[in-house]
C-alpha cells in the first residue's frame, strides 16, 4: 500500500536542540546593531578606541544577549555586548 501522505514541513518540535539555538542565535544577530555598521570598530587594534563601538552597543536592542553569546563562547576578541575582552573577562571572574 503506497503512502499517499504529502510530506510535512518541520516544526519546531522536528528541530534538534542545536539547529533550535542556532536559529534563535541567528535571530538575535539579524537585529544586531552591530551588523548594519563597520566592523572593524568592533574589533580596535590593540590600543584603539573602544568608544564607538561601545555607543553602538548601549543603544542595541540585543545588547545582553550579545554579552551572554561572548561569555558562553569565550571570545576574545573584539568588543561584545558593550564590553571589551578586558571587561569580559573582568565580569567572568566577579560571577564565579
Amino acid at each position: 500500500m503506497a503512502d499517499n501522505a504529502a510530506p510535512r514541513s518541520r516544526t519546531a518540535v522536528d528541530l534538534t536542540l542545536d539547529e533550535l539555538f542556532g536559529a534563535v542565535e541567528q535571530e538575535w544577530q539579524e537585529q544586531a546593531l552591530c551588523a548594519q555598521t563597520d566592523p572593524e570598530a568592533f574589533f580596535p587594534e590593540k590600543g584603539g578606541s573602544t568608544r564607538e563601538a561601545k555607543r553602538i552597543c548601549n543603544a542595541c536592542s540585543v545588547r545582553d544577549e550579545c554579552l551572554e553569546f561572548a561569555l558562553e563562547h569565550d571570545e576574545r576578541f573584539g568588543i561584545w555586548g558593550g564590553l571589551s575582552e578586558r571587561e569580559r573577562r573582568r565580569l567572568k571572574n566577579q560571577i564565579a
